[in-house]
């Protein structure tokens, strides 16, 4: 083992092995292979290629020379093409802040049986009067930032939870096509993280109409592990152990402190008052697109499969409650 595998565990590292084609003895090399080709993209700042940092691109796709330097370079050009998202990119910005005391992202204490970090987001939590959807995409990309740091995080992935309880048609009429393109193009596309799961729980009808938006920019690989959930719980658990969960999730554990992560990211500065002026963030929430008005939702019918837009029935078996959103087609 040489000390680029150092931070894993005994049982971390055999799973590098078999699973992401990791070999110790050929690290070294393999990085400095995808170090090469940096010099076949002279448009992009690749501000950072040490072996650590490339390291962790290598683990994302698995050994992939090719697939790992895409990855790296997709990593610089969205920051790059999205300047004004990445200033200030620290959890006292008044925005992010914000998200992160409501719970953009929740991190659970516990990890689950496969050594993944388990985020949660609870949608109805978004104050869209105090700070934007780009404030929570900040924050999130931040705290991956944060976490992806852990070698042992590297390997294992993320498991990712969203409770849509109480999330208004209002609320997701401000969730515009471009905006959720910006989301999909830093998460799916621009972070060198492993996600094993997304999973929907309590999602209204209209979830499902927004789904259709963003389907045509989702990898086949991501659409496999996007799971719908609606109100059966059961199906949650059958995948994440009731016992690390918290209660409003069904779970055995007490309900989610929405300060646990951003008291780990903010410290003493958790308390200090800050104030936010949406008018100071210069990228434009507006120049993202229209809104998805009611207008807008019904057009968008024309090009959703019948059915589609209807409201869920009552989930028939645990057994379809557990398909992913692929099986819509």
């Amino acid at each position: 083992m040489t000390h680029l595998q150092s931070g894993l565990s005994p049982e971390t590292l055999e799973k590098a092995k078999v699973e992401l084609k990791e070999n110790p003895d050929t690290a070294h090399q393999d990085i400095q292979e995808v170090r090469d080709m940096i010099i076949t993209r002279p448009d992009i700042g690749f501000l950072r290629t040490d072996d650590a940092f490339i390291l962790r691109f290598l683990r994302a796709r698995k050994f992939n020379h090719f697939e790992a330097f895409r990855l790296l370079a997709q990593y610089f050009e969205y920051r790059q093409q999205n300047l004004d998202m990445f200033k200030n990119l620290i959890a006292t910005d008044p925005g992010i802040k914000q998200a992160l005391k409501d719970g953009f992202p929740g991190v659970l204490t516990n990890l689950d049986r496969y050594g993944r970090k388990i985020l949660i987001l609870f949608a109805a939590n978004w104050d869209q009067s105090r700070y934007t959807f780009v404030d929570i995409l900040r924050a999130i990309l931040l705290s991956l930032e944060s976490m992806i740091e852990d070698p042992e995080l590297q390997v294992n992935g993320f498991v990712l939870i969203i409770d849509w309880s109480n999330f208004t048609f209002k609320q997701a009429s401000k969730l515009t096509p471009s905006m959720l393109r910006l989301a999909i193009e830093g998460l799916q596309d621009s972070f060198p993280a492993r996600f094993g799961g997304i999973h929907f729980v309590n999602q209204p009808w209209y979830i499902h109409a927004l789904y259709t938006v963003i389907r045509p920019f989702l990898k086949d690989k991501t659409r496999k592990r996007i799971f719908m959930h609606g109100n059966n719980l059961n199906s949650l658990h059958q995948l994440m152990h009731p016992e690390i969960l918290p209660s409003e999730l069904g779970g055995m554990m007490p309900p989610y402190d929405m300060g646990t992560w951003a008291r780990t990211l903010l410290d003493h500065a958790y308390d200090e008052e800050t104030e936010y002026c949406p008018e100071s963030y210069t990228l434009s929430v507006k120049d993202l697109e229209k809104d998805l008005s009611p207008k807008t939702m019904k057009r968008s019918q024309s090009v959703v499969e019948p059915g589609v837009l209807k409201r869920p029935e009552k989930v028939k078996s645990e057994e379809e409650n557990m398909q992913p959103l692929l099986s819509l087609d």
